[in-house]
């Protein structure tokens, strides 16, 4: 017998309750990163966690609603165009009648305030499911040069130019990692490599900020007191956590010390006030989280349902490394925010609604539902073809 269902019923229930968990402690943090900046700036010390609470509320209703619903159902005609026309809308709204925060222009006004570009990350993953997976089932070629990569590209310029390089990297390199486990033909992949470094190269440098931030990585000690402010601010909460903590609502921090406390930097705090112990609890539960997603991605009813848990599975896990690394001084600041511990309503709502659509996939393999007549038979890690093995076009 399998050992995980010693613990779970199933690989979508242990998911569930891991992200609960996870949940749970990101509450903690959240309230504790942001309270001294709620109760100083907006006079309510409640502000974020609040706020926090109703996201994960109205982000459950669209886990169990995803959940529910056979997910080949997203992947229709029609259901995928008029996702992609509302992601793609939203994203140039943006630009004429966004908010302005920071110097950036990334947020929708629509009687509450959003971030589109979260959507496009989920779009960037169904679209790609939705070419990807009947090839993959199918075994027949596959190229790069498909209209999944061509949307996506777009909307990942788009997020550029709000600007948020950091997201748009998110935003195609999901796109991009899917087609490369599927399996494109090895010409494509060698260029798309040197295609993405000099894209990555050009980009950094073509904004000063962006360049700043580069030598600020490099050495942040140097530039403590303007662009490495972050970093340098960020390490000393870190290190500052040792072992065990400083104790819930205790660390130093969050008191005007780090920028974004409660949000891109929440991971920090927690280090500062949970210590190495809270830490590793975090890591083990997203490793968890990761291993058990796998699991649905490779026992899934079809090539669809391979290709967006694997997806799924890479955006949240994906995002994580990269705060964890971020906040830790390992890459340049990029304001990605660390899954369930970092502060953000729309951030909370994709990852809800993507656990759900995951769990929908787990629970066709497990024949918990029926979605389709006739027997299902699992896709398996024979299905996961790597790139270079894949028939040439």
């Amino acid at each position: 017998m399998d050992r995980s269902l010693k613990l779970w019923r199933s690989h979508s229930e242990a998911v569930l309750v891991i992200a609960l968990l996870l949940f749970l402690i990101g509450t903690v943090n959240i309230f504790s990163a942001s309270f001294v900046l709620a109760g100083q700036m907006l006079h309510d010390s409640y502000y974020f966690l609040k706020r926090h609470l109703l996201a994960f509320f109205i982000g459950a209703v669209l886990l169990v609603f995803f959940a529910k619903i056979d997910y080949r159902r997203l992947v229709k005609p029609w259901p995928l165009l008029v996702m992609i026309m509302a992601v793609l809308g939203m994203l140039m709204a943006v630009h004429f009648g966004g908010v302005n925060a920071n110097g950036a222009r990334r947020w929708l006004k629509l009687g509450v305030q959003f971030q589109p570009s979260e959507f496009a990350k989920l779009a960037a993953i169904l679209m790609a499911a939705a070419y990807l997976g009947p090839r993959v089932e199918k075994k027949q070629p596959i190229t790069l040069f498909s209209w999944p990569f061509y949307f996506t590209l777009i909307m990942g310029g788009l997020v550029l130019k709000q600007p948020d390089m950091g997201t748009a990297m998110v935003i195609v390199g999901l796109c991009l990692l899917l087609y490369i486990i599927a399996g494109i033909p090895r010409h494509e992949l060698l260029g798309l490599g040197m295609a993405g470094a000099g894209a990555v190269v050009y980009f950094i440098f073509a904004a000063a900020y962006r360049a700043e931030r580069i030598m600020a990585w490099i050495d942040p000690w140097s530039h403590q007191q303007d662009s490495g402010y972050q970093t340098v601010q960020s390490l000393l909460a870190i290190g500052s956590g040792g072992f065990f903590g400083a104790g819930l609502g205790m660390g130093a921090s969050k008191f005007h010390y780090l920028p974004e406390a409660h949000t891109d930097f929440a991971f920090a705090v927690l280090c500062q006030e949970m210590g190495f112990i809270g830490a590793l609890a975090v890591i083990l539960l997203l490793a968890a989280l990761a291993w058990y997603g796998i699991q649905i991605a490779l026992k899934a009813a079809d090539g669809v349902g391979m290709i967006m848990a694997t997806g799924i599975v890479a955006m949240i896990i994906g995002q994580a490394i990269g705060n964890a690394a971020m906040v830790s001084g390992v890459i340049p600041v990029t304001g990605i925010p660390m899954p369930f511990i970092s502060f953000g309503g729309t951030f909370l709502l994709v990852i809800m609604a993507a656990l759900g659509i995951l769990i929908s996939v787990g629970r066709r393999a497990a024949g918990i539902v029926s979605s389709a007549p006739g027997p299902e038979k699992p896709m398996g890690r024979t299905r996961l073809r790597l790139a270079g093995k894949t028939q040439q076009p």
